[in-house]
């Protein structure tokens, strides 16, 4: 038995093929296909950094390889050029705690319920004035991204944003990871004020969550990973926005539109004007939020 059938699975041989699925090398059960341009060792999305040309491994970076620097002066970054950080789950901990802790109040209180969720336009109680967004309460669009009254919805989404928002926020660094979540919730919430009737309620996380789903793609796609199981899962998630009675559907559309629009500004912004595209594409859409609360807002008063 020669030299060449000693290596073990997802190495090279001589000639530079593989022999089977590569594995990050600080992560071993992730499979990626992308490797150090220094090293050659294979990187998951969570350990790549960007650099100048293809990606780099965390080790070489901070060892300042090749680049006549030290250490300090190459700070680690992701793929979208935030800073990677130790805990690369913190915000959506964050999130996910937020959405379950609320859940738990409302249950506690239920009178909550009403004061946050979203209503464009409605007479919340028998003889009382009119309540919602189009009365002011502006902050419905934003509080009815964490508000979840049955179980089974809050599992589903808190699921979602565990799954898609760790390799999210790995990828994006923290910053632009909250960005693009909660400008996707107010997308949806936005979208749903637009279209639905104005004394329809509507709560729920599920506009972020497809937002993070349309950014998952769009990331999937930029590291040339296989599209077919993320495709899948958004095929079925809209078949159920369409055909599941009692879902606003328009939060689903809003914050996948929003999601995948953000995503595509991350982590394709040319690096000279990363920052300039980045937060100019998240500025545009908060701008186009805003416009159709304003407009609809005008028509409902």
């Amino acid at each position: 038995m020669g030299p060449m059938d000693e290596q073990p699975p997802g190495t090279r041989d001589q000639s530079g093929a593989t022999d089977g699925p590569l594995g990050c090398y600080r992560h071993p059960g992730r499979e990626t296909g992308i490797r150090c341009t220094r090293c050659d060792r294979p990187i998951c999305t969570e350990c790549m950094v960007s650099a100048s040309v293809g990606f780099q491994c965390p080790d070489c970076v901070r060892q300042g390889s090749g680049t006549g620097h030290g250490p300090a002066a190459n700070q680690p970054r992701t793929l979208a050029g935030g800073t990677i950080a130790a805990d690369p789950r913190l915000v959506t901990k964050i999130l996910l705690a937020l959405n379950v802790a609320l859940f738990v109040v409302v249950h506690v209180k239920g009178a909550l319920l009403q004061d946050l969720t979203l209503f464009g336009r409605a007479n919340l109680y028998y003889g009382g004035p009119p309540e919602g967004v189009a009365e002011g309460q502006w902050y419905r669009l934003v509080t009815s991204m964490f508000l979840h009254q049955e179980v089974w919805h809050i599992a589903f989404n808190m699921l979602g944003l565990w799954w898609l928002g760790g390799p999210l926020e790995a990828a994006l660094g923290r910053a632009r990871y909250l960005a693009l979540y909660l400008l996707s919730g107010l997308a949806g919430s936005a979208l749903t004020y637009w279209l639905a009737a104005p004394n329809q309620p509507s709560l729920g996380a599920s506009g972020a969550i497809f937002g993070l789903l349309g950014a998952t793609a769009v990331l999937m796609r930029r590291l040339n990973y296989d599209m077919r199981p993320v495709l899948v899962l958004l095929a079925l998630n809209l078949l159920f926005t369409f055909t599941w009675g009692g879902i606003a559907w328009q939060a689903h559309v809003g914050g996948l539109i929003a999601g995948t629009v953000i995503a595509i500004a991350m982590v394709h912004a040319p690096r000279g004007r990363r920052a300039l595209v980045q937060y100019g594409t998240c500025v545009l859409v908060l701008a186009a939020v805003i416009l159709v609360v304003v407009a609809r807002t005008a028509a409902l008063t």
